[in-house]
């Protein structure tokens, strides 16, 4: 089969899975625009605002922890359709919500399937992309991630637009909410027309289905010496506890999977994110201002997103992160200064802009990438999912706390606070992180082999 189709091909359901990520965008950056409104019409406190955004999380953590289990025995496919369903469901309740504790357990069910999905979607991309792209196709969900929050910032500009602040106040945080029907819909049509993953397919003895598969997406040659290299990694194992996580060697893959997952959280993007107009009107944005400097981070985030994408397999994914944490460090040492010194608002949405773009070349999709790569077939969809429990746990703390540090502690220290974790992250990974580009799932398991001492990092 020529390259070009295979590549067409594997673009095509790279996308339709990726966006899983678009869920997880519309819901993470749809709740900055309500949350303004939804302020003043329940006269809500710091904690309670924390509860509301944080509620999606928790039920992120129970999707995420079974999605695993789920997905090795029902299919990665499958269990991704559920999700889409689940999405929609709940964003047609959150809209139609009469009450505060209505609106958390609608948002609650939206986690449960974002949950699910953004598990299952980096995995299933990780299971059928080809070594050389894995990366720009890993990097689909993150895509998808960043043009449904870009997206979804201007919708909420938009909405705000369309009234007056009463309307709003009324009715207009409804239709925020509820355009989340649209993209769980259309994420749950496109899936139909993307096939099963060709390593799960293996595993349940679909050899000449997952044959098929690989060939349509490396050509015919490439695709048998990877379904004889998947068949051999599936039969050197014979258990499929997670117990196996805690093994020398892929207790250590365990380890920087759950980091990676953290890191990707507690650095701060998501505190600009849920509290994006927020923040901005607390340093003198108003009349809808902050919900336009809002809607130009969003449109940073796509930007610097597609940088990435076109990098990632030539830089590598070690390179950018160093380089991405080091300069999201400094640029939140200037915004807490910005708070610290009473300086101009103005200067806040540029060093923000700086720190959102540095975001989105590292630790923003690398983390989702590098995440399935470093486990096992046997393992992968349960190790993901554990991580990405750590990654979901984080995301609601941010989202519980950060209203609460920035009203008792101030910006200064919130924003200092996320540069001192920044620098950390960097330490993390020009000490401990493995470079994964180029090399076959097959050949990544092999770092972790007790036996075998990884030393070129």
């Amino acid at each position: 089969m020529k390259s070009k189709q295979s590549l067409w091909y594997i673009v095509l359901i790279a996308s339709a899975a990726g966006m899983a990520g678009f869920l997880y965008g519309f819901d993470t950056a749809v709740i900055s625009g309500a949350i303004t409104f939804l302020q003043d019409l329940y006269d809500l406190s710091p904690a309670m605002e924390g509860i509301i955004i944080s509620s999606v999380m928790v039920g992120g953590v129970i999707g995420v922890g079974i999605s695993g289990f789920l997905s090795d025995r029902m299919g990665r496919k499958k269990i991704l359709m559920v999700s889409g369903i689940i999405f929609a469901v709940s964003a047609l309740w959150s809209a139609l919500a009469g009450s505060v504790l209505s609106l958390i357990l609608a948002r609650f069910l939206g986690g449960l399937g974002i949950g699910f999905a953004s598990a299952l979607s980096v995995t299933y991309i990780a299971e059928c992309a080809p070594p050389a792209i894995r990366g720009r196709l890993g990097s689909m969900y993150q895509l998808f991630t960043i043009i449904g929050i870009s997206g979804t910032f201007y919708i909420n500009l938009a909405v705000a637009n369309s009234g007056t602040y009463q309307w709003g106040l009324e009715t207009g945080w409804r239709w925020m909410l509820g355009y989340g029907v649209i993209p769980g819909i259309l994420f749950f049509l496109l899936l139909i027309f993307i096939p099963e993953s060709p390593r799960f397919l293996v595993k349940n003895k679909k050899t000449e289905e997952a044959l098929h598969t690989l060939q349509r997406i490396n050509g015919r040659e490439t695709a048998q010496k990877e379904l004889n290299s998947i068949q051999a990694s599936i039969e050197m194992e014979t258990s499929t506890s997670i117990r196996e996580l805690l093994r020398p060697g892929l207790r250590k893959a365990m380890l920087l999977g759950i980091f990676l997952a953290l890191f990707n959280q507690v650095i701060g993007m998501n505190a600009v994110t849920y509290y994006g107009p927020t923040i901005f009107r607390g340093i003198g944005f108003e009349n809808n201002t902050e919900f336009l400097a809002t809607s130009l981070i969003g449109t940073v985030q796509v930007i610097f997103t597609i940088v990435a994408i076109l990098l990632i397999d030539k830089a590598g994914r070690k390179k950018l992160m160093a380089v991405g944490s080091s300069l999201m460090a400094l640029f939140m040492v200037l915004i807490g200064s910005v708070f610290y010194f009473n300086i101009d608002g103005i200067w806040a949405l540029i060093f923000i802009m700086g720190f959102t773009a540095a975001f989105c070349i590292s630790m923003g999709p690398i983390p989702w990438i590098m995440i399935p790569e470093i486990f096992p077939n046997y393992l992968r969809a349960k190790a993901v999912g554990i991580a990405t429990m750590f990654l979901w746990a984080a995301n609601g703390a941010i989202g519980q706390f950060t209203p609460m540090l920035i009203n008792n502690a101030g910006g200064a220290f919130t924003f200092w606070m996320f540069a001192a974790i920044c620098f950390i992250c960097f330490i993390f990974v020009m000490t401990i992180v493995p470079e994964t580009k180029n090399r076959t799932l097959e050949e990544i398991e092999t770092i972790w082999k007790p036996e075998k001492r990884y030393i070129n990092y």
